[in-house]
């Protein structure tokens, strides 16, 4: 089926997450931003209780004019605000409810796994309740490697529907990528379009191509793989171009030449959790 703004992924909890997302990290006027994301036909926000802008999607959301169920919003725990653990990620879920103003949170990360075995086992075993309770519908993780998603599975708890990591062509993330689609966790692609960092030969000559902005080659590659890419502007032209993907296609021999671009930790520009305890 050609992908197309509407597409979907569906998680392991059964219900479907729209695959190009909006992330809202570092942005501090979040409700004008997504306003123009709806506008777009983004339906899928990515934020996080340490963006300090819960509020500010739960307001554009209310104002779009949009029903509350056609509209995915994720958010995240975070152990630099001292939320994971068992008790404190209890607290966080009521708290970002209260934030957004909503009822139910359609996915619920732990942001990082740098808590430490306990606390993120206590994070993750909170989410699981709240889900049980229907405060989440869907629980996940972020930044974790392979070990960290063995520990949740060797404690016995639900398989985490969301991994949630940097992933692009530079940084594939190739064993934790491998590890989650065999047990059908699904890649969300943080930085997916390297903040701006795109001055690659084989990216300009497909550009060129296509006649397309280098962005455009990087989140297309990010949704044929099967990635939930999350691009991030506060610019309301670039907003709307970063949803223009769905009428070119990349052939194999294209994706093979961005496959081969992979640097593994080398190509990260952000935050990678290979070496996390």
């Amino acid at each position: 089926m050609a992908l197309a703004i509407t597409s979907s992924v569906r998680l392991s909890t059964s219900h479907l997450i729209p695959q190009l997302g909006f992330g809202v990290y570092q942005n501090p006027d979040a409700k004008r931003s997504c306003l123009e994301a709806f506008k777009a036909g983004y339906r899928h926000v990515d934020s996080a209780q340490g963006y300090k802008n819960e509020e500010l999607v739960g307001q554009a959301v209310r104002e779009s004019g949009l029903k509350r169920e056609d509209v995915f919003i994720t958010t995240k725990c975070d152990s630099h605000t001292s939320t994971h653990g068992y008790d404190t990620t209890l607290k966080a879920v009521d708290a970002s409810l209260a934030s957004f103003g909503f009822e139910y949170i359609d996915l619920f990360l732990v942001h990082d796994p740098l808590a430490g075995k306990d606390r993120r086992l206590g994070a993750y075993k909170a989410l699981l309740e709240a889900k049980a309770a229907g405060k989440i519908r869907s629980v996940g993780v972020s930044n974790f490697n392979v070990h960290h998603l063995e520990e949740i599975k060797e404690a016995g708890y639900e398989t985490p529907s969301v991994n949630q990591i940097e992933l692009h062509p530079f940084c594939q993330q190739k064993p934790i990528a491998e590890y989650c689609r065999k047990n059908g966790i699904i890649l969300e692609a943080y930085c997916p379009i390297i903040r701006g960092q795109m001055d690659h030969e084989v990216i300009t000559k497909l550009a060129t191509k296509f006649n397309r902005d280098p962005a455009h080659i990087l989140l297309r590659w990010s949704l044929q793989k099967g990635y939930v890419p999350l691009p991030k502007s506060a610019t309301p032209s670039r907003i709307h171009s970063n949803a223009n993907l769905y009428d070119f296609q990349l052939d194999n021999e294209e994706m093979a030449a961005l496959d081969a671009l992979d640097r593994g930790a080398a190509g990260s520009i952000s935050w990678n959790p290979v070496n996390a305890p």
